[in-house]
Order: C-alpha cells, then sequence, then structure tokens
C-alpha cells in the first residue's frame, strides 16, 4: 500500500513516515501543495495524507484541485485548526476524514486502514494455492502454517500478491516499495526476494514466486521461462 504524505512541518513529516513503513506501508512525502500535485499527477497512491496549512497550495485547495482531477484516492485531513468550519469546509472539497493535531498515532492508523476499507471492493484475504495473506492483519500462512515475515518481506509479498499473475519489473517494485533504497536498488529487491523465496516456497513443492529473466518477478503458479 502507497501513501502519500503532504506535510511541510518536518518533525511530524519524519514521524510519520518511520511509523507508517513500519506498518509496512510504502511512503511518499511532499512538502509544499504544488510537489503534492505533481506526486499525484505522475504516481498511484492508495491513500493520502494532507496537511491544511502548506506553502504554494494550501491544503483545502489540493484537495479541491485532486477531486476536480477526478482523483478519488482517499484522503486524510490534518490540521492544528480544530473548527468545525474548517472540518465543513475540508469535507465538502472532497476530504473522507480529517483530524486535529495533535492526534495518536495509534488513532491515525486506525482511520487509514477503514479508508483503505471502504476503497476496497474485495475481501481482505488473498488466496493463492495453499498462500493465504491477510492484509488487515498482515498475517501469512501457507498451507496452514504461519510464515513469519518482517515488514518490508510483507510489503514486497503483498505488493507480489495483488499483481499475481503479473510480471513486475524491478523498477516497478521499486517505485512501490520505496523505502527499499538503502542499498543497489537490484541488490536490495533481489535480497527480499530471496528472503521470501526461502520462506514462502523453499519447503514446499509447488513454488510460486518466480523469475523472469531479463523481466522481473511474479507470483503464481507458472512461470514464463
Amino acid at each position: 500500500m502507497k501513501i502519500l504524505l503532504i506535510e511541510d512541518d518536518k518533525g511530524i513529516a519524519d514521524f510519520l513516515k518511520k511509523g507508517l513503513r513500519e506498518e509496512s506501508y510504502s511512503v511518499d512525502h511532499a512538502i509544499d501543495g504544488s510537489e503534492a500535485l505533481y506526486l499525484v499527477q505522475i504516481n498511484r497512491y492508495d491513500l493520502v495524507i494532507l496537511d491544511i496549512m502548506l506553502p504554494k497550495y494550501n491544503g483545502f485547495e489540493v484537495c479541491k484541485i485532486l477531486r476536480n482531477r477526478g482523483i478519488d484516492t482517499p484522503i486524510i485531513m490534518l490540521t492544528a485548526k480544530d473548527a468545525i468550519s474548517d472540518k465543513v469546509t475540508g469535507l465538502n472539497y472532497g476530504a473522507d476524514d480529517y483530524m486535529s493535531k495533535p492526534f495518536s498515532f495509534e488513532e491515525l492508523l486506525a482511520r487509514i486502514k477503514v479508508q483503505l476499507r471502504k476503497k476496497s471492493t474485495t475481501t481482505n484475504i488473498i488466496v493463492i494455492e495453499d498462500l493465504q495473506i491477510d492484509t488487515n492483519q498482515r498475517k501469512v500462512l501457507r498451507a496452514n502454517q504461519l510464515i513469519k515475515l518482517t515488514s518490508k518481506e510483507y510489503a514486497l509479498l503483498e505488493f507480489l500478491a495483488r499483481n499475481r499473475g503479473n510480471i513486475l519489473s524491478e523498477t516497478i517494485i521499486h517505485e512501490n516499495l520505496n523505502d527499499m533504497n538503502s542499498i543497489s536498488m537490484s541488490n536490495i529487491i533481489n535480497v527480499y526476494i530471496y528472503r521470501l523465496r526461502n520462506k514462502i516456497d523453499k519447503n514446499f513443492k509447488t513454488k510460486l514466486i518466480h523469475t523472469i529473466r531479463g523481466r522481473g518477478y511474479m507470483l503464481g503458479l507458472n512461470s514464463y521461462v
């Protein structure tokens, strides 16, 4: 799941990015309204967290522009303002939820999950053969055996699973899991694919994670090799 965080306060932004990534979300960060509108234009996001007091375009303006463009991505607005009129304005411009600062990170997570559930038209359980992924609880089973994954391993597996049957290049994976860039792109993705294979496929006859040489990776029954 990929989130766009639009927040010009560095302390708040760093805190939220760290917490969201620990919860297996991929996070892009914009510091003003103009940068936010550009990022939404070139990327696909599952949810937007939008501060109101921003340089260039404020949060109300960003929200209004996104909705006028036909972008229906869930938007949670964050602000130090707690006046009823501000909440009404945000909701009237198309925001899905509104939180006043200060707020608890746990409450924000709960509200994110509510919005993602509303957006989703499918079950929160992804099933591929005997592999089951509960995206709400981030719980993975293979042949009813619990598979323990790190947050980054889980994020990669869920992304592969949501695109099951499709070949995903390293570039696409990197763009959607952009907190995996501490080493070179190829090396870090190869490392996590290797770790996933050891946990998901190694002890099972049917292999689900496939490398398609020169093209990328796929989760599913058959490879294209």
